[in-house]
């Protein structure tokens, strides 16, 4: 923290470091919806039917992922913090406790979702085929959970510290062996078996052990293991530490849970509307994959600067940080969304040939891009929210703003059976309420003093 080349001349961070530390991170959410955007584009020339299942699929899988992903990111925050405070032995402590405890949840969801998911799945989901599909689709793509839940950790690290380079090396790596596995086992290519959409799931878990992989090798080598505490084994999995991780952790499992839980629920709602229905609404949420990543890029890079800010004792230039990476990501996206407006169907063409599909997702993409758009600043304002450690407080936060977002599913989905680009208004409703309600928290100041 003493390269003051890393601060402008007020005490915040420059653009030079947001940039240094947002690009890998881009990098990397750009490689890992690539994987989903090469399930789409190989499914979306299957069937309508493994196009559908692999959308329910992929977010029934994200429900548990982001049980991980949150306590990665509980443990993120805490790294960041002690990166400020220059405490840096005390961050292998916290990485290895994480770690021992996210190991042990992937393998108890694993059995979960190998035992229990075939008959819950057949309960929610009305189409049969779909349903089939879906189930055949989780039971391959469960085992990624173990691998993806150790990626998560290192990842927590690098970016607690402020060091992404790594992030886009395993990237490359995943998408990379994740492309060549989807074209080989959807459809039985060099030799292998065609497995259509167990392919595709098959695919993403090998990947995910290969990302897993690169951290390893490249920590091995690069990492300091004396200055951050990694010399210290007895802490793999001290209870105390694991306590004080959990403190916060718990609270970032519980918001994305609840979060993506509430986006199954969606796509359960649009899935009644019909087969065609949810293939459109697939691609669209393919298509939003593209700014997202550039979005949650950014507002991960707020997220762990902001913690290094107030570790630091820089909390005065929080504010100037949300100006700073709020211009720099709308600098991205809104080019990226004048495009698609502009050209929707020759975009939608990277994920399927069928025309008939196309045209009826057309007015999709146009509501899509402006829920992308308020979404810039509500995915910014909710990551400094927890950046600061009020991790309460987004779960409050997130707890309100889904109880609009279901009573708005119900009503626009549900009760008034509207088109999908009408559906997709839900989330313009969303970003909107989200961002209102994190600015004025942020403005209380409320979040000054948060000790961790």
């Amino acid at each position: 923290m003493k390269n003051y080349a890393e601060f402008d001349r007020k005490g915040c961070f420059s653009y030079k470091k947001i940039y240094a530390v947002t690009i890998p991170i881009l990098l990397s959410m750009l490689m890992e919806h690539i994987i989903g955007m090469t399930d789409t584009a190989f499914l979306g020339r299957v069937s309508e039917v493994a196009l559908g299942a692999s959308a329910l699929g992929t977010v029934y899988f994200l429900v548990f992922y982001v049980l991980g992903s949150g306590f990665s990111f509980g443990a993120q925050i805490l790294i960041a913090r002690r990166n400020g405070e220059r405490n840096f032995s005390k961050i292998g402590s916290i990485c290895y406790a994480s770690g021992f405890f996210l190991l042990l949840l992937s393998v108890i969801l694993i059995i979960f979702i190998r035992c229990f998911s075939p008959s819950i799945l057949a309960e929610i989901i009305k189409s049969k085929d779909i349903c089939d599909s879906t189930i055949q689709y989780m039971n391959y793509r469960a085992y990624g959970l173990f691998f993806a839940f150790g990626a998560a950790i290192f990842r927590a690290f690098y970016v607690g510290i402020a060091r992404t380079k790594i992030l886009t090396y395993t990237s490359i790596a995943m998408v990379g062996s994740n492309f060549v596995l989807n074209y080989a086992l959807i459809f039985g290519k060099f030799g292998l078996p065609a497995m259509g959409i167990a392919g595709a799931a098959t695919a993403s878990s090998i990947s995910e052990a290969i990302s897993l992989l690169c951290y390893i090798v490249y920590s091995l080598k690069v990492v300091d293991v004396v200055k951050y505490g990694f010399h210290c084994l007895k802490a793999f999995c001290k209870i105390s530490i694991l306590k004080k991780v959990f403190a916060v952790s718990f609270w970032m499992m519980l918001q994305p849970f609840l979060s993506v839980g509430i986006w199954f629920l969606f796509f359960l709602a649009v899935e009644h509307l019909g087969e065609r229905s949810l293939a459109v609404i697939n691609l669209a949420r393919s298509l939003s994959a593209l700014p997202f990543m550039v979005i949650h890029a950014c507002a991960t890079a707020a997220n762990s600067l902001t913690g290094n800010l107030i570790g630091a004792e820089k909390v005065d230039q929080v504010w100037r940080l949300i100006g700073k990476i709020s211009l720099a990501c709308t600098a991205i996206v809104l080019p990226m969304l004048i495009i698609f407006s502009i050209f929707p169907q020759e975009t939608l063409r990277i994920y399927t040939d069928n025309h008939e599909l196309i045209k009826a997702s057309v007015n999709v993409v146009y509501v899509m891009n402006i829920a992308s758009f308020f979404q810039i600043f509500a995915f910014i304002l909710f990551n400094v929210v927890s950046g600061t450690g009020a991790v309460k407080t987004t779960v409050v936060i997130e707890t309100v703003n889904l109880a609009l977002y279901v009573f708005f599913v119900w009503l626009i989905i549900i009760r008034m059976r509207s088109t999908p680009a009408v559906a997709w208004t839900v989330e313009i409703i969303y970003q909107l309420t989200a961002s209102i309600i994190c600015f004025a928290y942020l403005f209380t100041g409320r979040w000054k003093n948060k000790k961790l």
